[in-house]
């Protein structure tokens, strides 16, 4: 499949992978601070953004999807950085080409299957009547009625986009929907990735946990964990500082 990605910078190639729900864009503040020293990619996965819809929704095929675009762009090995879902897709990658990724960073997801818990965001998005939104401000109120926190609200709305002048959902929801389980599958492989790996995890999130060390150390040898202070799942969004200062350090160790 043909990803949409947006290029920028100068130096060595530096993919980023959005996490669920996302978009290239999400990461546009963080690559705006690396394009001195970088080529950045910013990538919408399958099923995401501007890139295609598909049948099928997993990490096999997300990871085949970035090798396609390593060939097309003629990337013999990059940097590599995927959040959450995005993280998952960043390791199989890794895992599958590893001869393809010469450092890996991975924010705020661990190796291991998680439970699904995005079944409220998803009946927020599928009880939305875009038939009778005629505006961003009444898709939103209908979204309140099932997420009250606004910031949630306004990260979910940037998924809206016109089409025929009438709205249309940008992610793939009916797919998406019918497939969440698979978000949280275990990344797993009968060989490790012997490069560096960082995972970067927010203080006050607890998608990485001690207990994790166990599988990371498993399929990640080379590997450095940090928890950023101050921060959360949303890492790149509360403490932008403290990740462009940790990436740089670590890429340019």
């Amino acid at each position: 499949m043909k990803l949409n990605f947006k290029k920028s910078g100068n130096g060595k190639p530096f993919l980023i992978l959005h996490g669920l729900f996302g978009s290239a864009d999400n990461w546009l503040g963080i690559a705006k601070n690396l394009e001195e020293n970088y080529t950045l990619y910013l990538i919408d996965l399958r099923n995401h953004g501007d890139s295609p819809h598909s049948e099928e929704w997993n990490y096999q095929a997300m990871a085949e999807d970035l090798r396609e675009l390593l060939d097309a762009e003629g990337l013999d090995s990059v940097y590599l950085l995927g959040h959450s879902m995005g993280g998952k897709a960043a390791m199989k990658l890794a895992l599958m080409y590893p001869e393809r990724v010469a450092k890996l960073i991975v924010a705020d997801i661990a190796p291991r299957p998680y439970p699904v818990h995005h079944q409220h965001i998803l009946e927020a998005l599928n009880a939305v009547d875009l038939d009778t939104a005629d505006s961003r401000k009444a898709a939103e109120a209908q979204l309140e009625e099932f997420i009250d926190e606004k910031g949630i609200r306004q990260f979910l709305l940037k998924n809206l986009t016109r089409t025929e002048g009438k709205f249309a959902w940008k992610i793939n929801l009916p797919v998406i929907t019918e497939n969440i389980e698979n978000v949280g599958e275990a990344i797993d492989s009968e060989k490790p990735f012997d490069k560096p790996v960082l995972f970067l995890g927010g203080a006050n999130s607890d998608y990485i946990k001690s207990s994790d060390k166990k599988d990371i150390e498993a399929l990640f040898p080379d590997n450095r964990i940090i928890h950023l202070k101050d921060a959360g799942h949303w890492l790149h969004a509360e403490q932008p500082e403290a990740v462009v200062a940790t990436l740089k350090a670590f890429l340019d160790a």
